[in-house]
């Protein structure tokens, strides 16, 4: 699809509030590039979005604040109220510097809250990066300011503790969540409380193989169980390869990659996961993007494109196997 096109549509979402219904994240930005990545037209675009809105009865987005000026941008991460203000802050300074140099400066302040409304922030920032649309990176970052997560400090590693390359040895170690109802966000927080998410996860060895380790965990977990936290670490782990490269020092990389790490871990027990009932079925791509291009459903539109990308990066059919079970059911 035509380039300045969809930064017209992208200009459109702004006018629409980060959250609707129950504090949910508003995806009609994100879904919308995820169908012009998988080669929807304008016409179904606008199709979509018309439903979307209609669907999610999305509100007006909220009145513009002016951030105070002088006050430290990190003052009042976790605010929900603070949107409007965090908005006006990162469109006034991406408007500056640029996108690049802002997310570069405010990343690692980031990371340790990378969880946001169930990784939203990270993912919608990520998408606005795809898309090249500096309103976009700013609504990203706002998300993700204004929802931030801390999970909690982590705890010092034990002297007899062997630090572990593979995530799922570590994951295997974790007790489920207790609770399957309430937002993602929420149970993760929940997951939190005792910091034993956090004594396991310390032991995690990152390097430069995590990143995909990472990736293909997330895909086997959603293949396997169809589970809808799980569908979050496959988009929320794409995501995060696209946003790591604003991070410029190796030892940089490596503590943001700890961060998103610890919200994954936090994300797996939050998710209770179980074998899916029904027997996956691997499609072709084709038919995979085609079920996608015509899905109401904005979860499995950026799942297959998400899927489709990590694939191409990585190689291997976990990614198919994801995106099969995402369209499951799909008429």
């Amino acid at each position: 699809m035509d380039h300045e096109k969809l930064h017209r549509l992208l200009d459109e979402a702004g006018a629409h509030d980060p959250e609707y219904g129950q504090r949910l994240a508003n995806h009609l930005p994100m879904a919308w590039l995820a169908l012009a990545r998988l080669g929807a037209t304008e016409e179904r675009l606008r199709e979509f979005g018309a439903g979307y809105v209609a669907d999610k009865a999305l509100r007006p987005a909220r009145l513009r604040q002016h951030w105070p000026a002088g006050e430290a941008w990190a003052h009042r991460l976790g605010r929900r109220a603070a949107w409007p203000l965090y908005l006006d802050l990162f469109e006034q300074w991406i408007a500056h510097e640029g996108a690049a140099d802002v997310l570069e400066q405010v990343l690692p302040a980031l990371m340790p809250g990378v969880g946001a409304a169930a990784f939203h922030g990270l993912i919608r920032t990520a998408a606005a990066v795809q898309a090249g649309h500096a309103g976009e990176v700013a609504q990203g970052l706002a998300l993700w300011a204004s929802w931030h997560l801390p999970l909690g400090a982590w705890p010092k590693v034990r002297g007899a503790a062997r630090p572990q390359a593979d995530p799922a040895v570590l994951l295997r170690k974790l007790q489920a969540g207790t609770s399957t109802t309430g937002l993602i966000a929420e149970r993760m927080r929940a997951a939190a409380a005792d910091g034993q998410v956090n004594a396991v996860a310390v032991c995690l060895a990152v390097d430069e193989g995590t990143p995909q380790r990472l990736a293909r965990a997330a895909a086997l977990a959603y293949a396997q169980t169809g589970n809808f936290t799980a569908l979050h670490l496959v988009t929320g782990t794409h995501a995060m390869r696209v946003l790591a490269r604003f991070v410029q020092s190796r030892a940089g990389r490596q503590d943001a990659w700890r961060w998103f790490w610890q919200a994954y871990a936090h994300g797996v027990v939050a998710a209770r996961l179980r074998p899916a009932p029904t027997p996956l079925v691997l499609r072709p791509w084709s038919e995979l993007v085609e079920v996608a291009l015509g899905a109401r459903d904005e979860h499995v539109v950026k799942l297959v494109d998400a899927a489709r990308e990590e694939e191409r990066c990585y190689g291997g059919a976990d990614w198919q196997r994801a995106a099969s079970r995402a369209v499951m059911g799909v008429r």
